[in-house]
């Protein structure tokens, strides 16, 4: 259907002779949906995605294989080239968290890690590996799912840190409800991972939980 379309407005040809850049956010969909319906073209279906978001696009990053499924003209396969491409972009967003980037405060942390957590619908625990110079060795996500003691153990996330030969480590996770305040849990977990970096040498120096537009630092709140 999207032949039906003047040439110079297609949005493939629009990509190859203006830039990947110009094209609006319906339009780069319907290049990952390629057709349409007998009665809606590419970028008609493409449009209505980009509609169901409310005016922010950014949380189509959360959408769900079912509720692409559920527009008519998108089915499995499609949906899941949508998917497969929203998490790529996500991917290369995250690796920019490079190797060598030096932490200086939590904030830097929320700063490269907020796009990825701050709209999940599930709790994701990662841990964050510095050399001595407070720099990242690398990011490791250790569990996901609600967070308690049995999943968040000390040995699986100090394991990981003592094959980097991390200098320390600091942690962080999300609260899919998007509020910031520690659960009982979150301090109990805390608690266990400082006691054990303690013993290994290599210092818990962060607990960061990642909300909706906010973040609460064990450290800045001298709960560490």
């Amino acid at each position: 259907m999207i032949k039906g379309i003047p040439q110079s407005e297609q949005p493939r040809e629009k990509m190859i002779s203006l830039g990947v850049e110009t094209l609006s956010n319906s339009e780069l969909l319907a290049i990952l949906i390629r057709t349409g319906t007998k009665h809606k073209t590419a970028v008609q279906l493409a449009q209505e995605l980009v509609n169901s978001c409310s005016g922010d696009f950014s949380e189509f990053a959360n959408i769900t294989l079912e509720e692409l499924s559920g527009f008519t003209g998108i089915g499995p396969s499609k949906a899941c080239q949508i998917l497969a491409a929203v998490e790529v972009g996500k991917r290369v967003k995250m690796s920019g968290i490079v190797r060598r980037t030096k932490v200086s405060s939590p904030a830097d942390i929320y700063q490269y890690f907020s796009a990825q957590l701050s709209d999940l619908k599930v709790e994701k625990f990662i841990i964050v590996l510095l050399n001595t110079k407070n720099e990242i060795i690398n990011w490791e996500m250790v569990s996901m799912g609600s967070l308690n003691a049995s999943i968040v153990h000390p040995r699986e996330v100090y394991n990981r840190a003592v094959k980097r030969s991390a200098a320390s480590i600091l942690v962080l996770h999300n609260h899919p409800s998007g509020h910031v305040k520690p659960s009982a849990e979150d301090i109990n977990i805390t608690r266990r991972l400082k006691e054990s970096g303690t013993l290994l040498g290599i210092p818990l120096i962060d607990h960061l939980i990642i909300g909706k537009d906010s973040y609460f630092s064990f450290k800045e709140e001298n709960l560490l």
